[in-house]
């Protein structure tokens, strides 16, 4: 079988219908299977997939079982030589699966490539990154990154100066240190070799790590965004800014947590 789309769901029954139909009638499905991943399963998400997509394969956890559990369990149940992860808030834009599918046909030494993400007034998002340091994480927090050291810090772990050449078509394709998770197109040869996502990331920087781990075991990472999606991106962990995220969003000391465990991973390199 040519490909695999792992569709991964949390609490959002609509937006997983909408990428379902969507998927459907692109006919991306082309010699390939469609899996469905619902983590905490709500009542109405069940019926949604038994009477409208009874053919799709569906695997519900009762409980939240973070983002990696549920990614690796949609790998484990796939067969696709190359499999397409979705976020469920994820709608496809025509040929986009098959052009990432040709580009990793046609350059074998990348594990893993992700496609220009699109706000739906068709203006680009932030997908690919430069790997994060402590500084990253400060600036991006505080009001240190509406300095000029920290305004530089963002746009380089953003990669604008990269991204700027993508958009003017100077370059068809980049590699990039990570690319976000809501969207990956990967190699199972690469998967087999590197081996899932690690678990021990609840949410949060398991996107960061698999990636990093792709780069050290010599798979190339790549956005390519000559495939187009559009994504309804909410920053979870990004409501209020600063110190009232850190004391009343739950997202957030779930995004903190998840960086110290990378950072202790990687010893702060």
């Amino acid at each position: 079988m040519k490909l695999s789309i792992i569709v991964t769901n949390h609490k959002n029954p609509i937006s997983l219908k909408l990428c379902l139909k969507r998927i459907q009638e692109l006919k991306e499905t082309l010699n390939s299977e469609i899996l469905v991943v619902d983590s905490e399963s709500f009542p109405k998400t069940q019926e949604i997939m038994e009477g409208e997509f009874p053919d799709i394969k569906f695997i519900p956890f009762k409980k939240n079982a973070g983002y990696a559990k549920i990614v690796n369990t949609g790998i484990k149940n796939s067969k696709g030589e190359f499999i397409l992860i979705l976020n469920s808030d994820i709608l496809l834009i025509e040929n986009s699966a098959l052009n990432l599918i040709k580009f990793l046909e046609n350059h074998l030494s990348v594990g893993m490539a992700g496609p220009q993400l699109l706000n739906f007034n068709e203006t680009p998002q932030s997908s690919c990154f430069r790997f994060p340091n402590i500084w990253t994480i400060i600036c991006r927090r505080t009001f240190l990154g509406k300095t000029p050291f920290g305004e530089k810090t963002i746009d380089k772990f953003l990669m604008k100066d990269q991204i700027a050449n993508s958009i003017n078509n100077i370059r068809d394709h980049i590699k990039v240190d990570w690319l976000m998770g809501s969207a990956l197109m990967v190699r199972r040869k690469a998967i087999e070799e590197i081996g899932l996502m690690d678990e021990r990331f609840f949410m949060y920087f398991e996107d960061v790590d698999w990636c990093r781990r792709f780069w050290n075991r010599k798979w190339e990472v790549v956005y390519f965004p000559k495939a187009k999606m559009y994504h309804y991106h909410q920053r979870a962990s990004y409501k209020n800014g600063g110190i009232k995220d850190l004391l009343l969003n739950l997202n957030t000391k779930i995004h903190l947590e998840s960086a110290l465990k990378y950072f202790l991973k990687y010893k702060f390199q």
